[in-house]
């Protein structure tokens, strides 16, 4: 279990330590006036005050501020939103990124069978035009509201909760072009990806170092099995005929091939039609015609892995593969509970700290969260979020002090050991459920 210790070290140096650090490298300008923040209250005031209350006015914030030792009005907080503010935030966040914290691996032996289960995907925060010159956007269809976004890319590893990677990047940043999914990975560990980190190079350097991967394949994808001719991927799956499941060694590309594993899973009437609304509607929204290929393929589940069918079964896979989406479940946590696109001003250098500030404080909520509730597989994320803001008033109240950090997070962890739990669903079982029932029918090792 990750140690409270650990934790409360991690919080300490990164309010405290790395903010003052960040100062001098932003040129933070001190005032003699002994009201005024310092680099630490001022980034304490804004992580623990938009993490108790994502929403929070800046009467909300100067109650924070009086939380970690400082006097200051809501105005005075208003006048502090600058570019400069903005750029510390900025620093300390990035520092972040540099503190790992990792809970011991989750009780699910099927998991456990991987040195690491890293997932990775990225999400997109609009950001108002203003901020295009910092934070380029992809551009659109609308003359507004496109020219500035900022990507967060993440790595998590589901098997420890460790977020591993977490990069910034402009809007029209690609997926593959960020460096998290170029760093190289433990041997044993499964790599799982969405289409957009899609890499022959990466994967086949994966295999190289000793690691396992599972991907989605493109709709272009040529392929051959057992040095027969090329083929596109919708020819091959569609002489499969009617089958209801199909895998397969072939290779993948016409140059640099990659030797895989492919996996076919013929999907229901209804998820096959309702696929194709998806695209059709993608489609419209950007203005083209769906390619006649992704309405074929709709009908399938398609991987390719480097797994071999000895290590993980097909049907192993197609529910190992859904741990996948645990990382959307998190974005969606940062999103709608923690509100880290969501701001109520038009200054742009408010919003940028704004922004800095709650992706730090969804940062430090996760650590908070790996003292206890990532060793329950049936975890809720969303329970166990509201359990951490429910105390941040008192985090802040500790004034970067490790001993009282320390007895802060002693009671956490005794409330998620008793709570922040899902359901059992008999119709619709969740992940946990299904890894689960795998667990219980495979020996042990």
């Amino acid at each position: 279990m990750t140690t409270i210790p650990q934790v409360s070290q991690a919080m300490q140096a990164l309010l405290t330590t790395s903010a003052e650090a960040a100062s001098t490298l932003v040129g933070w300008l001190k005032r003699p006036d002994k009201a005024v923040f310092t680099a630490s209250t001022f980034v304490q005031t804004l992580v623990f005050g938009w993490l108790a209350h994502p929403d929070a006015t800046l009467e909300q914030l100067s109650q924070m501020a009086a939380r970690v030792g400082v006097d200051v009005s809501p105005q005075a907080i208003d006048q502090r939103f600058t570019p400069t503010r903005a750029a510390l935030l900025q620093e300390v966040l990035a520092a972040s990124m540099q503190q790992v914290i990792a809970a011991d691996p989750v009780a699910l032996p099927i998991l456990q069978r991987f040195t690491g289960v890293y997932i990775q995907d990225s999400t997109t925060i609009t950001l108002p035009d203003s901020l295009a010159a910092p934070w380029a956007g992809c551009g659109g269809s609308s003359p507004a509201g496109t020219s500035a976004a900022l990507t967060c890319g993440v790595q998590l590893d589901m098997l420890t909760g460790a977020l591993c990677h977490r990069d910034l990047a402009a809007g029209r940043a690609s997926d593959r072009g960020l460096p998290m999914p170029h760093t190289p990975l433990p041997p044993g560990s499964l790599r799982l990806a969405d289409l957009g980190f899609y890499d022959r190079g990466v994967l086949a350097a994966v295999t190289r170092d000793g690691g396992y991967w599972v991907s989605k394949l493109p709709t272009n994808t040529v392929l051959c099995v057992d040095q027969g001719p090329s083929l596109p991927l919708v020819a091959w799956v569609t002489a499969l005929g009617e089958v209801a499941q199909h895998e397969a060694w072939v290779a993948i590309g016409t140059e640099r091939r990659l030797r895989a594993r492919i996996l076919v899973q013929r999907v229901p009437q209804e998820v096959a039609d309702q696929r194709r609304r998806r695209l059709r509607k993608e489609a419209q929204d950007k203005g083209r015609q769906p390619r006649a290929a992704a309405l074929a393929l709709a009908a399938w589940t398609l991987r390719i892995t480097n797994v071999p069918a000895d290590r993980r079964s097909l049907a192993e896979i197609l529910v190992v593969i859904r741990v996948r989406w645990q990382i959307a479940l998190l974005f969606k946590l940062w999103k709608r509970h923690g509100k880290i696109a969501t701001w109520r001003t038009t200054n742009p250098h408010r919003i940028l700290c704004e922004v800095y500030a709650k992706v730090s404080a969804m940062v430090v909520q996760h650590w908070c969260m790996l003292t206890q509730c990532w060793a329950f597989p049936d975890r809720s994320l969303v329970q166990a979020a509201q359990v951490v803001r429910a105390h941040a008033v008192e985090l802040a109240g500790a004034q970067g002090c490790v001993a009282r950090l320390t007895a802060i997070l002693t009671t956490i962890q005794r409330v998620l050991a008793r709570t922040a739990r899902i359901a059992k669903r008999q119709k619709q079982p969740s992940t946990a459920q299904l890894l689960l029932a795998l667990t219980t029918s495979e020996p042990q090792a």
